[in-house]
């Protein structure tokens, strides 16, 4: 079985190694390789996932390091969660580089472009592997280094690279309070093996402090508030790069981090506590900036960073395998929506939703999908996104989080209003402007990932269904015992989604609302708009006293470091004026100065001597 597990992972990396070297060749060929690696990495995980739902578990872990007591292990982990990410993580990829193969046609960087998709995939499968922190955080930064490369990819603009820039500083923030916590994990536990550390006993205030460190890690990966802010503006990487970093890697990891060392956080019950009111926080607060965005792609951002949101939700209030369920169903649909956008983009050549209109006649398979999509964002049945969305929102309400359950709802109905604001913007109505006028369907390399998506969309969530007795729950929770269907929740959460879209319709299809229903000098509109001004507060608070200091210490380098040196080196050369008057080369002048010596000398031995 370890044979298949190290396939899995060795493909897309053994991908990497090739493209780099022949990729430039290669150019579009190189899609082959690449594609090619990761459909025998997806069969080999769906063999793997088989395996684990027939009683299967494996572990293999070999020392890589030893120094003194400490030993450093590699090694491959086998349950039913990392055999979830697996199957999650192949496939979505394999859609996302079968789509990029129409996207990135003519790109002349092509083969680098392959390359960097198999190795970020490679750096996931090794972090959803892991079986000890020090290997998860070596993935960890992996995927932050590829994510970076990848968002920058198009790094002749500034805008992109800027925005790769922001996107690894900003989870350089988060990482460094995961590192802190592994070392301190670490001086208590005396290992950093999973297994070894989840059989201990830490004191509940310590295992608290090391599980929010950890915490910190997942709030930046996972583009939490108050880290959210680099995730929007990673929208300047190609639009096939957001639809995989949004849904089952780079966003997906620190929710998979909290997931994975939820033992360690139940020895701390505060920093659930912490995890839950940070994922309710940034639940709501994407989704009410994402209800003014007019970028295609940043209103599909700010709404991962809303379901990002409630799967922390959900994993805070104890809803285990609620939060681990919509990771999963998030994973399908929100790639379905940004390729949906990529179709779209590809086709108007432009990304404001305002210059498009009328395009579901045009783009039939792109607009049914995207609909598809849509639905199971909003939380509707049978659509996937219910069904998850509707566990963390029972959860919440079984162990009596009641505000967070509330803010929960409120954010089902901002959802619905969003998603469909954009639906009904873009493919509805009239054609706005001239950008649609050659719109047309895209090829079938770009139009097949999105039927098949569009298929998990629909109906991935059945499985985690009452219908189908809760079998997600019941093979991922390990402990954690999913909740009894709550109708009444399940109720009301439809019935708030159903409201949100007949508010869209009713502004955006009809008349009923008028244009200017809110006012764009209203003073939460501008809060939106300016997404609660966090880059101007990070601007202020950090960017402009860093400026500060660094001008301050290049005025202390220049006047006073630079004034010393250059101050030795004017005395030096001072002197060396000098003595070049008695270095004149002159026979005569050396008598001269020989004989006043000797005068001196004889001088100075007579006063010594006493004779004067």
């Amino acid at each position: 079985m370890m044979n298949y597990l190290s396939i899995i992972l060795l493909l897309p990396a053994l991908s990497f190694l090739v493209l780099v070297v022949f990729g430039k060749k290669w150019g579009e060929k190189s899609a082959y390789v690449s594609i090619g690696a990761m459909v025998v990495s997806f069969a080999l995980s769906i063999y793997a996932l088989l395996f684990v739902m027939g009683g299967g578990h494996t572990e293999i872990t070999f020392t890589w390091a030893s120094i003194g007591s400490f030993k450093l292990t590699f090694g491959l982990l086998l349950d039913a969660l990392s055999a979830m990410m697996l199957v999650v993580v192949t496939i979505v990829s394999l859609l996302v580089q079968i789509f990029s193969f129409g996207y990135m046609h003519g790109d002349k960087r092509i083969g680098w472009f392959y390359a960097c998709l198999s190795m970020f995939t490679a750096s996931m499968l090794l972090l959803v592997y892991s079986p000890n922190y020090v290997q998860i955080y070596m993935a960890w930064e992996g995927v932050g280094v590829f994510s970076y490369l990848l968002i920058g990819f198009w790094f002749e603009k500034r805008s992109a690279s800027d925005a790769a820039k922001k996107a690894f500083m900003v989870t350089r923030f988060g990482d460094l309070g995961f590192g802190v916590g592994l070392v301190l994990l670490y001086i208590v536990a005396g290992t950093l093996d999973m297994d070894k550390v989840f059989a201990m006993h830490l004191p509940e205030a310590t295992a608290a402090l090391i599980a929010i460190l950890f915490f910190c890690g997942a709030v930046g990966k996972s583009a939490q508030f108050p880290l959210h802010v680099w995730l929007p503006d990673a929208m300047e990487g190609p639009t096939p790069v957001s639809a995989l970093i949004h849904s089952a890697t780079m966003v997906a990891a620190g929710v998979y981090l909290v997931a994975r060392s939820y033992p360690l956080f139940e020895m701390g019950p505060v920093s659930l506590e912490v995890v839950a009111i940070i994922g309710t926080i940034t639940a709501f607060m994407a989704a009410t900036i994402a209800l003014t965005a007019t970028d295609i792609k940043k209103v599909l951002a700010y709404s991962t960073i809303s379901q990002l949101g409630y799967m922390m939700m959900g994993l805070g209030v104890g809803a285990y395998a609620a939060g681990v369920f919509h990771l999963m169903t998030h994973a399908f649909f929100k790639p379905l929506l940004f390729l949906g956008a990529g179709s779209v983009i590809h086709a108007v050549h432009s990304q404001e939703i305002f210059d498009m209109g009328g395009l579901g006649k045009k783009m039939k398979i792109t607009s049914i999908t995207f609909l598809i999509g849509g639905l199971a964002l909003a939380g509707i049945p049978p659509f996937a996104g219910f069904w998850s969305k509707d566990e963390i929102l029972a959860g919440a309400f079984a162990s009596g989080h009641i505000t967070i359950f509330i803010f929960g709802l409120l954010t089902v109905l901002l959802t619905a209003f969003y998603t469909f604001r954009l639906i009904f913007i873009v493919f509805f109505g009239k054609p706005r402007g001239h950008h649609g006028d050659h719109a047309h369907e895209s090829p079938a390399v770009m139009s097949m990932p999105l039927i098949i998506l569009g298929f998990f969309a629909l109906t991935a969530g059945l499985i985690g269904s009452p219908f189908a007795q809760n079998a997600f729950q019941g093979f991922i929770a390990h402990g954690h015992e999913a909740e009894a269907p709550n109708y009444m929740v399940m109720g009301a959460s439809c019935i708030i989604a159903l409201i949100g879209i007949g508010f869209a319709y009713m502004k955006y299809m009809t008349n009923v609302l008028p244009s200017n229903v809110i006012s764009k000098d209203n003073f939460f509109y501008k809060l939106l708009v300016n997404k609660y001004y966090m880059d101007e507060f990070y601007y202020y608070a950090l960017i402009v006293p860093t400026h500060a200091v660094a001008r301050a210490a290049l005025a202390f380098d220049q006047k006073v470091v630079d004034g010393a040196v250059n101050g030795v080196a004017w005395v030096s050369m001072q002197f060396g004026k000098g003595l070049r008057h008695i270095q004149t080369g002159y026979v005569q002048n050396y008598a001269l100065y020989m004989v006043i010596g000797l005068v001196v000398l004889l001088i100075w031995s007579i006063k010594i001597l006493g004779l004067f």
